[in-house]
């Protein structure tokens, strides 16, 4: 646990250090850190400091709950900021709302939720998925395998792909699920049926270590990723540092922001990262939504004088921010982000490569009411990069 004491406003940052998760989470830690320093050395809101109380889950959902707790009844602390898997969000979210606090998630999800008391900030399902069939299915072909972690956020997120698919006269061929505590064992059935099946591609949904895993797993099979890639909505920079060069080449990942990203505020912020955490820390999307939300935070805190949580809630969907990804916005209507999709392919140093990016942003659509390739396309017209 960290503690800074100031007179200040305090918040709770919940993300994990240890366990599955760990790696793409301490990209989530460092961009709030990130954030905090940006708006005290400039500062502060309203003349105080933000300061911050850390716990780390071990990416346990019993340990959010727990912590959350702690932070909401023992700490003084309304305001969190945290979670990455959905199981830990919704083990936070009734903590959040029987203490009466405020939650900012900042992590790509399967949407279907809203609560009056939650703000995400990461990426929904119609904020990647539409793009990136429509990407596979253009490129490479419309039969498809679906792989996963073990837990909601693979199920529901695969269930919105399954109905993108069918819309473009592709198929599911399988649909698999890992462990979320995955060994490379684990992935025995899935090499297998991908030799059996022969897709197009294969789109994960995995999270934590089984990433790599299963691109070591993939690249000791012989598999071709030119020819039939592994598309994911959830790798990050953060997982291509767990593996060696070369075991993830040509495969694809759907995501608001990259570290490769080359618009001056996304150099700019790259920039500071890594002056703070080292020239190879990783910079992930997750990364980039943790730090700009902090931005949002303090504004709607400065424009309410307050950091009641009610007062801070009525604020926040009336700002927008200059994000690294592009300027970004809270939709009032269901408390998620107008973000900017992209697709980038991993290189031979395991950076990404964009390969195609919207050319304005896309509002939330958590619920995914109509999720018609004819509407959407017809209000986001696509940049192919390459």
């Amino acid at each position: 646990m960290f503690l800074m004491k100031h007179d200040n406003w305090r918040i709770g940052v919940l993300f994990s250090q240890s366990g599955a998760t760990a790696a793409v989470e301490q990209t989530m830690i460092n961009g709030s850190i990130l954030a905090m320093e940006e708006i005290n050395q400039a500062g502060g809101v309203l003349g105080r400091p933000l300061s911050y109380t850390h716990y780390d889950p071990g990416s346990s959902p019993k340990k959010y709950q727990d912590y959350a707790h702690r932070l909401l009844t023992e700490d003084n602390v309304k305001i969190i900021f945290g979670c990455y898997m959905s199981s830990c969000r919704k083990a936070v979210l009734p903590e959040i709302e029987t203490h009466h606090g405020l939650l900012f998630y900042p992590t790509v999800y399967e949407g279907f939720e809203y609560s009056s008391r939650c703000f995400y900030t990461g990426a929904t399902s119609n904020q990647g998925a539409p793009e990136l069939v429509q990407y596979l299915t253009k490129n490479y072909g419309n039969n498809l395998i679906l792989v996963g972690s073990n837990y909601v956020f693979p199920y529901q997120y695969n269930r919105v792909i399954t109905d993108l698919v069918i819309q473009s006269n592709g198929k599911i061929l399988d649909e698999l699920y890992i462990p979320i505590e995955a060994k490379s064992s684990d992935f025995k059935r899935t090499i297998k049926q991908i030799a059996k099946l022969k897709p197009d591609a294969i789109i994960s949904t995995l999270v934590g270590d089984g990433i790599g895993l299963f691109y070591e797993a993939f690249k000791n099979a012989g598999f071709d990723s030119e020819r039939m890639p592994i598309a994911s909505v959830a790798t990050s920079e953060a997982e291509l540092a767990q593996v060696d060069l070369g075991v993830a080449t040509g495969h694809l990942s759907s995501t608001p922001f990259f570290e490769t990203l080359q618009t001056p505020e996304a150099i700019r912020f790259v920039k500071a990262y890594k002056d703070r955490f080292g020239p190879d820390a990783p910079v992930t999307a997750c990364a980039e939504a943790a730090y700009f939300q902090i931005h949002l935070y303090a504004s709607a805190l400065e424009k309410a004088s307050s950091d009641s949580p009610e007062k801070i809630a009525l604020q926040l969907p009336q700002l927008s921010f200059n994000a690294p990804q592009g300027q970004i916005r809270i939709d009032p209507l269901t408390h998620h982000t107008e973000l900017w999709p992209r697709i980038g392919r991993v290189n031979s140093q395991n950076k990404f490569d964009i390969v195609w990016e919207s050319k304005k942003s896309v509002k939330p659509d958590p619920y995914f009411v109509a999720p018609l390739f004819d509407e959407w396309s017809a209000a986001n017209v696509l940049l192919q990069i390459e």
